[in-house]
């Protein structure tokens, strides 16, 4: 056992049960062995008490702070947390002068955890940096959002970046048998034992959506409400009523979503475009977004193959519009089963891909004389329209002449 992790804390009776359940040491963890297994690199360097400054990236209830705070009392250091939602850079400022004191004084390193560290502004991440660099501080940041894109780069080179996953359900089940059993801390202690079959635990589980404070919010609910201490399925549905989506409109899984929809639509998969389009429905995202990525899947991905496909796309954004939600949802569901099973064709996006880079890329020449409109004596006389061929002068109205500029002639963009 890590030095530190075996003191006792007193329970409070009236905390929450996610909170009289979270883990105290890195053994009471779940579902992160493939960072605190035995022998991975974070684990090594707790035992060898060289914590670095790190960020922690998982999706809620995955155990960011909980890991911190174990973290903390691993290498005896003070631990001093601040929200980022709440906290400034006069917060920052006053405890990294504390921290800075206390290594003075006692030589006690100072562990900040600042949860949510991408809800943070450039200036207040830059604020941290030279505290961290100087050792002032070692930083634990958490963040439910991809650092990459919410973590200053100056700050993130100085951090390692360590990624939890969410608890599987077999965790989960495990997690409430634990809370379930538990005499200390859990439930056990009852005067009357609450009990749940395995199905209920894997409803439950299944309901968290792997996170292991509403698993076990849920669970305290259940209890409360049981009669005789038995939690059926019947009474869960009750308590649960609407299940949590993880999901954020302005997040990252956003995008992982929409990039599912998109990837299923072009790979002619109906079963995994409705899947991921009704995920992004009942999560409450913007039906209009939705339709325009639709639109845009008719024109990029199937485009000539069956121009039909920009119609029906652009008759559900219409429908979408005219009946509102929850009625325009099985409109978005048949365009995505429709563009999935449409023919598919990127040459459209191809061909217009190359004209935009032609267009950046070369001289804008000015339109071949033939193709302009002679309006004026003048500027008949300077060869405006001089050798044009009308084309329906011609059988089925072909014509040999060029329509691109003189330094593009012979340029080719459509290949069906």
């Amino acid at each position: 056992m890590l030095p530190g992790l075996a003191e006792e804390e007193t329970v409070d009776p009236d905390e929450p049960l996610a909170a009289r359940m979270r883990p105290r040491t890195l053994d009471e963890i779940l579902g992160q062995d493939h960072i605190l297994a035995p022998g991975r690199a974070l684990r090594v360097a707790l035992e060898r008490d060289r914590l670095p400054s790190m960020i922690l990236w998982g999706p809620p209830g995955s155990g960011k702070t909980t890991l911190a705070r174990v973290i903390a009392r691993s290498i005896r250091s003070s631990f001093v947390s601040l929200s980022a939602v709440s906290a400034g850079v006069a917060d920052l400022r006053r405890s990294v002068e504390d921290a800075r004191k206390l290594r003075a004084a006692t030589g006690r390193r100072t562990v900040l955890f600042i949860d949510e560290i991408h809800r943070f502004n450039k200036a207040q991440q830059d604020a941290i940096l030279p505290h961290v660099e100087t050792g002032t501080v070692t930083l634990i940041g958490a963040t439910t959002e991809n650092p990459s894109f919410e973590v200053n780069a100056a700050l993130l080179s100085r951090c390692r970046v360590y990624v939890l996953r969410a608890l599987a359900d077999e965790q989960l089940v495990a997690l409430l048998q634990r809370a379930l059993s538990d005499v200390e801390r859990g439930l056990g202690g009852r005067r009357d034992p609450v009990r749940a079959e395995d199905e209920v635990l894997q409803r439950l589980a299944a309901y968290a959506n792997g996170d292991a404070r509403i698993a076990l919010t849920a669970l305290e609910l259940a209890s409360d409400s049981a009669l005789d201490g038995q939690i059926t399925l019947e009474l869960l549905a009750d308590v649960l009523q609407h299940r949590s989506l993880l999901y954020d409109k302005d997040g990252e899984e956003h995008y992982n979503i929409i990039s599912a929809l998109h990837k299923s639509v072009r790979d002619s998969d109906p079963d995994g475009s409705l899947y991921w389009l009704g995920r992004m429905i009942e999560a409450g995202d913007d039906p209009l977004y939705i339709a325009r990525r639709l639109v845009r899947m008719a024109t990029e991905d199937i485009g000539m193959a069956d121009p039909q496909a920009l119609v029906v796309a652009m008759a559900a954004q219409q429908a979408v519009h005219f009946l509102g939600m929850p009625e325009g949802n099985l409109a978005l569901a048949q365009v995505a089963v429709y563009l999935a099973l449409a023919p598919k064709s990127n040459a459209l996006y191809r061909a217009y891909g190359a004209v935009r880079e032609d267009v950046q890329n070369t001289r804008n020449d000015p339109v071949p004389l033939h193709l302009r409109n002679a309006v004026t004596g003048l500027m008949t006389s300077l060869g405006y329209g001089k050798d044009y061929q009308y084309a329906h002068d011609y059988a089925d109205a072909k014509v040999e002449q060029e329509h691109l500029p003189e330094s593009l002639r012979g340029r080719t963009y459509w290949a069906p």
